[in-house]
């Protein structure tokens, strides 16, 4: 459960920007609520608590975003199609800014990979980062995303226009094919997924 130490009236702001509707308090001590991604901010003087589900989404929208992020992510389906997971990590020089992963029902190893994209850069764009720097183990993925190879499959295409508009979000952007071993940690977070079943 992050807790925010902010001025919650340029909290609120940040949140408005973004979109999101501000609710009044339940109590007294409470400023204002708000929900986003299954989690809800609830305001008090000079801090905000962030709690439910995917809490780091919220709190990215909460704190003074910039800077660049380096982003991995991965996808994991066994029996292509078959039970399917997804895992990311959000990092910049200070360290592991946001990781997770979750159960994406029924999908093929590539629609994982593309989900576990667009998750990745939900976060990194919640949490307010102008450079992105992606790496990834997909080939797939990598050379679709960079118009090298072409997308047929309706689905994938789809999330590749997803992905894209997001990416539309970041000052620049890059994305890399790297070994498996460099994307350990998410290929980890989508299998441990997985295996919770």
């Amino acid at each position: 459960m992050p807790v925010i130490e902010c001025d919650e009236s340029a909290a609120r702001e940040r949140l408005e920007a973004a979109g999101i509707e501000i609710e009044p308090g339940n109590t007294d001590h409470e400023r204002w609520r708000a929900r986003h991604g299954g989690a809800i901010a609830v305001a008090y003087e000079n801090k905000v608590v962030v709690q439910g589900e995917h809490p780091e989404r919220l709190a990215g929208l909460l704190r003074e975003g910039g800077g660049r992020a380096h982003v991995y992510f991965d996808g994991a389906s066994r029996g292509n199609p078959g039970p399917a997971a997804i895992g990311w990590v959000v990092l910049t020089g200070d360290g592991i800014v946001s990781e997770g992963s979750e159960r994406i029902g029924r999908a093929t190893n590539n629609r994982a990979e593309y989900e576990g994209l667009v998750t990745a850069l939900e976060v990194a764009a919640d949490h307010g980062f102008e450079e992105v720097r992606i790496r990834s183990d997909s080939e797939l993925v990598v050379k679709q995303l960079r118009g090298e190879w072409n997308t047929n499959d309706p689905d994938l295409r789809e999330r590749r226009v997803r992905a894209r508009e997001l990416l539309s979000e970041f000052d620049s952007w890059s994305i890399e094919h790297v070994p498996r071993a460099v994307n350990e940690r998410a290929d980890k977070l989508a299998n441990e997924a997985l295996d919770e079943a």
